[in-house]
């Protein structure tokens, strides 16, 4: 993992270092600026066994790189910049313009702020051409993304019975973990829940005595479910057992880090942020469970869709994973330094998943049916086949801090705040709540065009 940014201005050293400044907590241990013509760049790394830029005649660039198939890269060439990110918006990539014309970009929005306007989110998938007078993404002059589904669909064969399905996900499952593994100095949140215990269990094999990390309020469920799975994998377990005083002292920092004051995001990356400032003390990656309830049909409300519009769906909620969940868990191990480790995004997982045919993802309103079946054996039938609970809801926090909000937020200052300057609602007092704290950190006229939102009506998390 890295921090990378830079600017369309030739021997802008001091502007760029300010702005890794702002990022440094995404890599502390290197830093490197490149002048390239027209174009300042730099990168701030932890130690890793490949250098994240390139200097040469030929080619100069920037890369942050999350994993196998994970990555957001700048290159620059006579002043202009060129951006490629991954397919799923794993590693984060933002852009934006100054009023002299100058554009910019950086891993994180805090490091284009406050000199930059019109800041917004490089999208997955995209290869963006942008000069010092180039339109905006989002304008005109930007290809539409490659869907998701299109390696998918490409792959795309006769199907074979779900036993044979199920044991070719585990073999990619497998493979994909051993990829990910680049030093012994890895963990793994562990909730309990079926994705991160089966992670953990495929990373045991690699890693003796992996060390893993559950955080939530006494009694939460997600910690009985958690050391149950410690236990049976012999992990080195870490248990953070946190009151909502911790939760409320912690929310600056995780709004300034998620950058967002999306309720049910911010909501769910609080126990994430308390787990990963524990981890970093011992390991410098961290695996995460991400992406399977979106791949693999995880989530209640899909189980009363029709066959026919499942996958559709499964498709819309894996797109919308770069700027929701995808971002938690990019915000929550970088805000320590860490790298994530996404499993089941890896470009082999995703594009398998999104080939397996409906009937076998909710099968006998079994929700991840296919995933279910190819971990049976490595983990006992009450983790295999326990039902989803929301990361929020596992760990404890349900309507605790939407109560404080009430308490301290009346009817009326709720009206008079509801609707933000860019015609967005928010959708209640406990949002309302995290919108001021983002408001004070970032301003009340930053543009909100690059920031995801949950979708209330099936939130996914």
């Amino acid at each position: 993992m890295a921090g990378i940014a830079g600017l369309t201005r030739e021997n802008a050293q001091a502007e760029v270092e300010e702005m890794l400044n702002r990022i440094a907590h995404r890599g502390c241990a290197r830093r490197k600026i490149i002048v390239a013509e027209g174009t300042t760049m730099g990168v701030c790394w932890n130690d890793s066994p490949f250098l994240p830029f390139s200097v040469s005649d030929e080619m100069n660039f920037v890369r942050d790189i999350a994993g196998p198939g994970h990555y957001a890269t700048v290159t620059a060439k006579n002043g202009t910049f060129f951006f490629s990110r991954d397919p799923l918006g794993v590693a984060p990539l933002y852009t934006g313009s100054a009023t002299d014309g100058v554009t910019g970009f950086a891993s994180e929005v805090k490091a284009l702020l406050p000199e930059m306007a019109g800041i917004a989110e490089v999208m997955p998938g995209y290869d963006i051409e942008m000069t010092r007078d180039a339109l905006r993404p989002g304008d005109e002059n930007v290809e539409e993304p490659p869907s998701v589904a299109t390696d998918a669909e490409a792959i795309q064969q006769e199907i074979p019975p779900p036993d044979m399905l199920a044991a070719q996900l585990r073999r990619l499952l497998d493979d994909a973990v051993s990829l990910s593994v680049r030093t012994e100095d890895t963990g793994s949140w562990l909730s309990g829940g079926l994705d991160s215990a089966a992670i953990t269990a495929l990373a045991s094999k690699y890693i003796g005595g992996i060390r893993t990390f559950t955080a939530g309020l006494e009694g939460a469920p997600d910690l009985e479910y958690a050391s149950q799975v410690a236990r049976l994998l012999g992990t080195e377990h870490h248990e953070i057992i946190v009151t909502v005083n911790d939760l409320m002292k912690i929310l600056p920092d995780v709004i300034w880090h998620l950058e967002s004051f999306d309720q049910l995001l911010v909501r769910s990356s609080l126990l994430n942020f308390l787990a990963a400032r524990e981890a970093s003390g011992h390991v410098s990656d961290i695996f995460s469970g991400e992406g399977a309830d979106e791949l693999f049909a995880g989530y209640s409300y899909l189980s009363a869709m029709r066959e026919e519009s499942l996958h559709d769906e499964l498709v819309r909620l894996t797109g919308k994973l770069h700027n929701t969940a995808l971002q938690r868990v990019d915000r929550c191990a970088s805000a320590y330094g860490m790298t994530p480790r996404l499993v089941f995004t890896q470009p082999g997982v995703k594009d398998f998943a999104l080939s397996v045919p409906p009937e076998y993802k909710i099968f006998r309103g079994e929700a991840k049916w296919i995933l279910r079946k190819a971990l049976e054996g490595i983990l006992p039938p009450e983790i295999t086949w326990r039902p989803k609970a929301k990361f929020w809801e596992g760990g404890g926090v349900n309507e605790q801090l939407s109560e404080i909000a009430d308490n301290n937020i009346s009817d009326s200052d709720f009206v008079r705040e509801r609707t933000l300057p860019n015609g967005w609602n928010l959708t209640g007092k406990e949002e309302l709540l995290y919108y001021r704290i983002f408001r004070e950190l970032f301003g009340d006229h930053i543009s909100l065009s690059w920031m995801g939102r949950t979708d209330i009506t099936h939130p996914a998390d």
